[in-house]
């Protein structure tokens, strides 16, 4: 039996929506990076684009066990000299959670061309609604 190798046209797309309420950074970022590659999928192939569409609800209340919460930092840095950049993640999970999880799922995907479109189909929101109910999203539960 030969290799299956998908080609553009039969890769179906489905959207899937992830509730982070209660759950840990890592379970959620975890699950939805092997949705965003299509890890799930029979027709997995690692050279090809075969993903699905994640939309991560919830993202205020996602949970990160020990002092991670206040140990945790996120560092970046301007390009200017001296100019490191950090904040605790109880700062960012107050102000802007969507970019924490963005920023847990983009470091599960690949630094090619397949993990950059990829996480273009991921899409984090705060509370628990999301604008795309005309998608027919599936609740998936991890």
């Amino acid at each position: 039996m030969s290799t299956f190798m998908p080609k553009a046209e039969d890769i179906t797309r489905t959207w899937y929506v992830l509730d982070a309420e209660g759950k840990t950074l890592g379970a959620v970022a975890t699950e939805a990076a092997t949705l965003l590659r299509g890890k799930h999928k029979p027709t997995f192939a690692p050279h090809a684009d075969c993903g699905d569409h994640v939309i991560v609800i919830n993202a205020e209340k996602v949970v990160l066990t020990g002092n991670k919460l206040e140990q945790k930092k996120y560092y970046h840095h301007t390009g200017y000299i001296g100019n490191l950049k950090e904040k605790k993640y109880s700062d960012l999970m107050k102000t802007n959670p969507e970019f924490v999880i963005t920023k847990a799922v983009k470091g599960m995907l690949p630094s090619t061309t397949l993990g950059r479109k990829a996480l273009t189909r991921l899409r984090v929101y705060r509370g628990a609604e999301h604008p795309h109910a005309a998608q027919n999203p599936v609740a998936r539960e991890f």
